[in-house]
């Protein structure tokens, strides 16, 4: 931090001979003498006088050296505390939904990670009701969702849109039509998430949307792990709706296929959802790095 010709002066201050002084610091005495002339230069003052090979101060130069000592010191304070605060490890709860724990989040507090050294991410990961009761015992400090909440109560912030979509097995008879009717979803093998979840709650939204009673929602199998529920409809043992963040390496390696819903969109927002109290700081830079990263891929 200090100026690398107030140091040189100080290191002569105190050696009070020119080559041992370049010595000490690497420097060429030429380079010595030329460190001192621009700082009696710039000062406007002699700072020292030459005794044969040795040196000794002028009145000016022990006032330079009186407040280049103090310069010092604080130089090397200021270092220890910035160096000790880079050193606190802070620690931070994040919460999160199925899909956003196991298949976003891992890449963007990777990133995070790479850049915040000093903060550690516990992440939570359960269903959108548990997650938003977590959040109000503050036993986190901000969540992601992809379900439906109170916005009312929840300060929120939206992340990006998501999509639910039918997919099945490339093997499933459902797979080879052009598009597959609601009725049709609801009276066969439909593996759902359990009651609670964010996709769950949308799917069954929608299906109420169009008509049918929550009774006519026929849940073949229910399963609490998104990863149970791609593997069973790769094995051909049913199908899902499920966001296409979670299936998307399926979809590429054609281990399942989707088709469109006839006449029927189901969207929904990630969220970022948090309370006032919270850690204000942490919040904003954590909301601003997954908002800007997020738009790069």
């Amino acid at each position: 931090m200090i100026d690398s010709r107030l140091n040189t002066f100080l290191t002569l201050a105190s050696i009070k001979n020119f080559t041992k002084t370049g010595e000490l610091l690497n420097l060429t005495q030429p380079a010595v003498s030329q460190h001192i002339k621009f700082l009696e230069k710039m000062l406007e003052v002699k700072l020292i006088e030459k005794k044969g090979r040795n040196v000794s101060l002028t009145q000016e130069g022990e006032i330079l050296l009186n407040y280049g000592n103090q310069m010092q010191m604080l130089s090397k304070n200021l270092m220890r505390e910035l160096g000790n605060k880079n050193k606190i490890i802070k620690k931070y709860n994040v919460g999160a939904t199925m899909t956003i724990g196991e298949y976003l989040l891992p890449y963007i507090l990777g990133e995070y990670k790479s850049i915040y050294k000093n903060v550690d991410i516990i992440l939570n990961v359960d269903n959108t009701r548990n997650i938003l009761k977590k959040l109000m015992l503050r036993e986190i400090d901000i969540a992601l969702v992809e379900g439906p909440f109170d916005k009312k109560r929840f300060l929120n912030r939206k992340l990006k849109e998501d999509e639910l979509i039918f997919v099945s097995s490339p093997k499933h008879p459902l797979s080879q039509k052009k598009r597959v009717d609601m009725e049709e979803i609801l009276r066969g093998n439909l593996i759902l998430r359990e009651r609670g979840s964010g996709t769950r709650k949308i799917f069954e939204e929608k299906a109420m949307q169009l008509g049918y009673d929550i009774k006519d929602v026929h849940v073949y199998m229910e399963i609490g792990s998104i990863s149970a529920i791609k593997s069973l409809v790769e094995s051909n043992l049913g199908y899902t709706v499920i966001s296409r963040e979670a299936v998307k390496r399926e979809l590429q390696a054609g281990s399942m296929v989707t088709v469109p819903i006839k006449n029927v969109s189901i969207t929904r927002e990630f969220n970022f959802v948090y309370m006032n109290e919270g850690d204000r700081e942490f919040i904003g830079n954590f909301i601003h790095f997954c908002l800007n990263l997020d738009s790069r891929y």
